[in-house]
Parts: C-alpha cells; structure tokens; sequence
C-alpha cells in the first residue's frame, strides 16, 4: 500500500490542486473539511502524514491540534495557513509541526516536505504557547512570512542569532519577539547599541568595571552582560564595534566568561546572544576592520529583514497599525481611506518601517478630519519633501563645479588631482565630525579603507585629533 495522507482543508480548489499534485507522487489522499470529520478519519484509518489548515468549517485547526498529537505522536504535521501572522507561524512550530507553509505557497516545495514527512516520525506535541498581546511584528508579505519561520524556529533554543537589514527595518523589533516568545522571556531583555558607545568606555559598558578601574569609576559597575543574565542580550549595530572590543567579545562567547574591566575574577555569563547590523560585514572583514571569527560566531542563525520596499501589500496594514498606536497614546483617532493607503504604498520609504510609522503619526497629529484621505497624505508628501530637500540651487551640486571648474585655473596635467583635493578635504572633514575624529568609524561612514584614509589625511594636512571633541 501506498503513502496516505489526509487533508483538511475547506477551500475546494486549493485541495484539488494539492490532491493532484500528491497523488502525481503516489500518494492516497483522503480529505475532509472539518475537525469533526478529520477526528473521524483519524480514528478510521492510518495515515503518514496530514496536511491541515487553520481556519476550518467548525473551528481552529491549531487549538485542536493538541489531541490529535496526543492520540497519534508519531502523525507529522505539515499546517497550511492563510493566517500569515507572527502569531501564527510561532502556534504552527509549537505544536510540533513537521512543517508551516503560509498561502500562498509553493506547491513543489509542499509536495516535498510531505514526501519528507512520510518518512520521518514527530513527536511530542506540547501545549498551545501562552502568546504575549500586541506582537511587534506586522505584514503577511511572502518576504515577512520567511522572517516568522525563521523566527519561530529558533525560539525553543539558545542558538546566536545576527538579524541583517537597512536602518529602519525593525532589527531590535525583531530580537524582542524572539525574546518574548522563546524560553528566555521570563529573564531581563537588554539592548545596547554599540555604535552610540564612546570607544574607550565600550568595554566598560558591556562587561563592567570595578571601583578605580579608570579615572571616574568611582564605584563598581555591572555591565550589560551581567544585566541579561537569565535572558538576552541584543547587541545592535555590531558592524560598528571598534576591533580591541571584538576581541574580548568573542573570548566572552567562547568561554561563557566575562571579566570586568580592572578586575580580577571572572565572572559566568548565562545569556542568549542576538545582533544585529545594517552593514555589509563581508568588506569589513576583507580589510581587517571586523574579525572573522566573530562573524562566524554571531552569524549561527542569520535571519534577514527585508527592507519596505520588498514587502509587497504590506504598507497599508502597518500605516493602520500605527494609526491604532497613535491613538493608543493620545493623538487623535483617525482611518486611513483606500486611496490614501495606495499612494502610501506607491512611496520609496527609504527609512523603511521607521520612516512609515513617523510619517503616519504626523499624519495623525495635523489631520483635522476622522478619516485621512488622498488629499491630505498628497500635501503631507509635498511638505515633507520641501522640507527635506534643500533648495534648489544648493542641491544642484553639478551644476556648482561646473560653474568652480570654468573659474579655476590650472596647469595642464593637474585638473583631476586639483579637483580632487578640493572636493576630498570637505569630504574627510564631514565624515570627521560625525565620528568625532575616530578614523575607523570615519572609514567605514565613506566605505574606504582606514590605511587609505590615513593617507589623505595626511597628504591633505588634515588633523583628525581636531575633530575629537564632538560630542
């Protein structure tokens, strides 16, 4: 006898074309509709594997699912929802399930995992998870729902975890959930961002320092290690941490042991690691400005959070989102009308989720009518953007050297390297000031390499110990 499955599943046409697609490989199917009928035919017939969705004639498929993993340990699960939430993808791995496939799904990749599943055993089922309210999460775009997956799969385990995506994508929302809903939820989350650290008090911050470890440390200190013990310590913007203190990070992970700055005694650390960057480390560990080996060691489990641009259908349901919290904390309750969400949707939002959510708290502050429609996001648009951009003849920077470079007399043969100190110094300088000197991080920000920095700064007479006084 063949593999059998059963499907339940209560849209006609989605389970006749995963019918098809499973008896092309061989297998029997049985299906049903309901949880009524799926017990009855689980307590009819034997089965390698059920495929079932959530929202059934009669009830949730995932609430119930308990007995059936109860009665039938060794029955993998593959769970089918239209349901494409957080919430749902982290109940779906908590049952046990073999698999969680969102809709719409890939229907090659369905058919394999259920070959896979007829020859596997599963068990052990667990009870349906005690789920915080108000999961940080929003969007059902296919691009969010491989986030969830990744997500729920590393809750029940301790595995490091280095989150990548642009500013404003929702790192440090991302590090909490897995925090609130893995096994480590009822300790201490803490988060620090390594790149507002000042470089020589870093290691302090993270590990500690004892009373008179340097000028100012007037008492003991428990770093940021030491607060998460029992929970999770999420390390943001790890692409920034200057190299003497990836050093003693990675000793930290290596040996689950920390030593506090002019200290003596080690100290055991029990915390989950999670980081997060919006760099591309793979450069930064070609030239020597991050160690490899740390890479290695943060990057177990790599999730990737895609920027808004990438989340199809996704804007509006996050604009009403943040319409709803704006509310929630005292601004004036509005909606969203269908147009005005399609031309939210049509932006760039190159600040991503941050972007959207500042935008549509503004909007929700200066609407003077319930419902913001088409007309006021059009003029909210166009303030931002007169606001945001300079004027016009300051941002017609070609036009500017062209106009310098018919004023400008050079020899022949010394054009471009004249031109070229003439735009770098400003350049180094800026770049200068927003690190307040630190030649690393003034590197990185121009995406240079530190050597070839040094040098034109000192081909360009420009002393970086003139800008360490930013604050």
């Amino acid at each position: 006898m063949g593999r059998r499955v059963l499907l339940v599943e209560d849209d006609a046409s989605i389970a006749t074309v995963i019918t098809a697609a499973l008896e092309d490989e061989a297998f029997t199917v049985h299906r049903c509709d309901s949880i009524a009928c799926r017990d009855r035919m689980l307590g009819e017939h034997e089965y390698d594997v059920m495929l079932t969705d959530v929202i059934l004639t009669d009830g949730d498929g995932i609430a119930t699912l308990g007995d059936v993993t109860a009665c039938y340990p060794d029955l993998p699960v593959i769970i089918l929802s239209a349901q494409n939430t957080l919430d749902t993808a982290v109940r779906a791995t908590d049952t046990g399930a073999f698999e969680y496939f969102p809709k719409p799904f890939d229907l090659d990749e369905l058919v394999r995992a259920a070959c896979q599943a007829a020859d596997a055993t599963v068990s052990g089922a667990g009870a349906e998870p005690d789920l915080p309210e108000g999961l940080p999460l929003i969007g059902r775009s296919q691009a969010m729902q491989d986030v969830y997956r990744m997500i729920a799969r590393v809750l029940r385990n301790d595995l490091t975890v280095l989150i990548l995506g642009e500013s404003g994508t929702g790192k440090e929302l991302v590090a909490e959930a897995i925090h609130q809903l893995g096994s480590r939820k009822q300790g201490p989350f803490v988060a620090v961002n390594t790149a507002a650290i000042p470089r020589e008090l870093i290691e302090a911050e993270l590990f500690g320092h004892e009373k008179g470890a340097f000028t100012g440390a007037v008492s003991r200190n428990i770093g940021k290690f030491e607060q998460a013990q029992g929970g999770t310590l999420f390390l943001d913007e790890i692409g920034d941490m200057p190299p003497e203190a990836q050093t003693r990070l990675l000793r930290a992970l290596q040996s689950g042991r920390i030593r506090r700055v002019g200290g003596r005694e080690e100290v055991t650390i029990d915390v989950r690691i999670i980081a997060a960057t919006n760099r591309d480390l793979a450069p930064m560990i070609a030239d020597g400005s991050f160690r490899e080996d740390l890479y290695y060691r943060l990057n177990v489990v790599p999730i990737h959070l895609p920027p808004l641009r990438e989340r199809d259908g996704d804007v509006p349901g996050l604009a009403v989102h943040f319409l709803r919290r704006a509310a929630a904390e005292g601004l004036p309750q509005h909606s969203l009308s269908k147009e005005a969400a399609s031309i939210l949707a049509a932006q760039p939002w190159r600040g991503n989720v941050r972007e959207l959510r500042n935008f549509v708290y503004r909007a929700a502050l200066l609407s003077r009518e319930e419902q913001i429609d088409a007309a006021t996001v059009r003029q909210l648009l166009s303030d931002r953007a007169e606001a945001d951009a300079p004027a016009a003849a300051e941002c017609d920077f070609a036009g500017t050297v062209t106009t310098w470079l018919a004023g400008a007399g050079f020899a022949p043969g010394t054009l471009y390297h004249a031109a070229l100190a003439e735009f770098e110094k400003p350049l180094f300088e800026h770049a200068l000031k927003e690190t307040g000197g630190n030649q690393l991080r003034a590197a990185q920000l121009l995406g240079i390499n530190r050597n070839t920095l040094r040098k034109r700064l000192d081909d360009l007479a420009i002393d970086p110990e003139g800008f360490s006084q930013r604050g």
